[in-house]
């Protein structure tokens, strides 16, 4: 496999699909809805949390099997289901109009991986092991949730309004660079 290009994509109001709402497409449904995705799921069943999703507007799911034409317009795609045979379908068909597929635990059949997050408001922290280890992904995410605590996310937000003001200021570029690399350098909560 070639190496992977690491990037965060803004997937808000892009159209996502996923097909499989069991146990294992859950999650990469959530993860869809909190990156602000429009998600609709085909799956003939779906978990409660899917369905709670559906009635809420979350998401939208059609409960039936997957066809061709489902993919029509979709940004991205994930392949969930228990059917070796219908995540193939998906993935050939989305490889066809080169569109980005997931096969869930499937690397060969991945044109994008899900990351483990640890996740401080806009501060991410995504590890990914190009489907090799899962396990090992988890493992260090747990390490780093323990290492960059939920102070992080104000912390963040106070150096974007330091930042922003810095540019509102007639400050040289170099100058402007060092004073918000030197906020970002200090521990949380230490900018004044």
């Amino acid at each position: 496999m070639s190496n992977l290009f690491p990037l965060f994509v803004k997937l808000a109001s892009r159209s996502c699909l996923v097909v499989g709402a069991g146990r294992v497409g859950e999650p990469k449904i959530a993860g869809l809805v909190v990156s602000g995705a429009r998600v609709r799921v085909i799956a003939l069943t779906a978990t409660e949390q899917v369905q709670l999703w559906h009635r809420e507007r979350t998401i939208s799911w059609a409960a039936r099997a997957f066809t061709p034409s489902d993919l029509d317009g979709i940004f991205l795609v994930v392949a969930a289901t228990n059917s070796a045979e219908i995540n193939e379908r998906i993935f050939r068909e989305a490889q066809r109009r080169q569109i980005l597929c997931n096969v869930v635990d499937d690397p060969a059949r991945c044109d994008f991986f899900y990351p483990a997050i640890v996740r401080r408001g806009q501060l991410q922290i995504a590890i990914s092991t190009g489907g090799l280890s899962p396990a090992l992904a988890q493992h260090l995410r747990l390490q780093l949730e323990q290492q960059f605590g939920p102070e992080y996310a104000g912390w963040l937000e106070e150096l974007g309004r330091c930042r922003r003001q810095l540019f509102t200021q007639d400050i040289a570029p170099e100058e402007r660079r060092k004073l918000v690399h030197l906020a970002a350098s200090r521990n949380p909560g230490s900018i004044s």
